[in-house]
């Protein structure tokens, strides 16, 4: 759940390659006969902007009730990438996003490069609702962008702008999908929740949105877009973990609506963002008792059939 404003953190050793970590998370997807995982929302970004993003969560406090929020996996940008290779992560994306405007043209400069020399990583590219964001993003379909986010809580924009509306067009008809962080956790804003997505929806529905973390805490309502829109999908990220359940539990009651989902959901975790290992993921996920059909579709398949890996 990125935000990216406060000051500079200090550096943290997090858990290195070659860890029993990194067995436990290959056992895992060993047991469920699948090659790897496929991680859709995972954070590269540039150093400076990923330092403000870590300083953020250093001070988030306030906002979750005073539950802390320690980046488990703080390190630098080669270390991370290759603990994900050892974790067996097949293909995984470098969610960036700007918080103003003039600033996504930049990122998705520095994307096209990270791609380029991060074996696994997903060309990722974003957007912000500014008079040249048809054209940027047509740019960025046309270098080989694979997924796009959008981030409502940080960039502070409605997404049914009149300003993205070419832009989210362009996508739906390049079939790009778009990973959004347009639910209201871990603080709500003021264009966050399910109804201003739903316009989207409703001018573009072939749009292949990517719900971050199903929605939080709006779980039912995004589960309901997904339910009438066939090409929404939802990611797990963080979701059913014991630091999400502690702020915004996932109702019991809509498990048998994620189990018939089951070719929509996909395996996010918000790496290296996270406050818990990212073992923790994966065990939040298959304590949902919903089979391993349902986990192997949702750690591996649904990813690797969108994106074609």
């Amino acid at each position: 759940m990125s935000d990216h404003r406060g000051a500079p953190a200090d550096q943290a050793g997090p858990p290195a390659a070659g860890t029993p970590e990194a067995a436990e998370v290959r056992r895992f997807w060993t047991r469920l006969g699948l090659p790897g995982l496929v991680d859709v929302h995972t954070h590269f970004m540039p150093d400076r902007v990923l330092r403000k993003v870590w300083a953020y969560f250093d001070a988030l406090g306030p906002l979750t009730g005073g539950i802390e929020w320690p980046i488990t996996y703080r390190a630098e940008e080669e270390q991370r990438a290759a603990l994900l290779r050892d974790f067996g992560v097949r293909a995984f994306t470098a969610m960036l996003y700007p918080h103003k405007p003039g600033m996504a043209r930049w990122l998705n400069d520095w994307a096209v490069d990270f791609a380029r020399r991060t074996p696994g990583c997903l060309h990722t590219a974003t957007l912000f609702p500014e008079p040249d964001v048809r054209a940027y993003v047509g740019e960025a379909v046309a270098a080989g962008a694979r997924v796009f986010k959008a981030h409502v809580q940080v960039g502070a924009y409605d997404p049914a702008d009149a300003l993205l509306d070419d832009a989210w067009g362009l996508l739906a008809e390049a079939g790009t999908p778009v990973v959004i962080h347009c639910g209201s956790g871990p603080a709500p804003g003021k264009h966050t929740g399910p109804g201003p997505i739903a316009r989207v929806l409703a001018r573009h529905p072939r749009l292949r949105l990517i719900v971050a973390h199903m929605g939080m805490p709006e779980y039912e309502d995004f589960l309901g877009l997904a339910e009438r829109y066939e090409q929404v999908r939802l990611d797990t990220t963080m979701a059913f973990t014991d630091f999400a359940e502690r702020m915004a539990p996932f109702p019991h009651r809509a498990l048998p609506r994620l189990r018939d989902l089951a070719d929509r959901v996909l395996l996010g975790t918000d790496f290296p963002n996270i406050p818990y290992p990212y073992l923790h993921q994966l065990e939040a996920l298959e304590r949902l008792d919903l089979g391993d059909t349902w986990l192997r579709a949702v750690c591996h398949d649904n990813g690797a059939r969108l994106f074609g890996v």
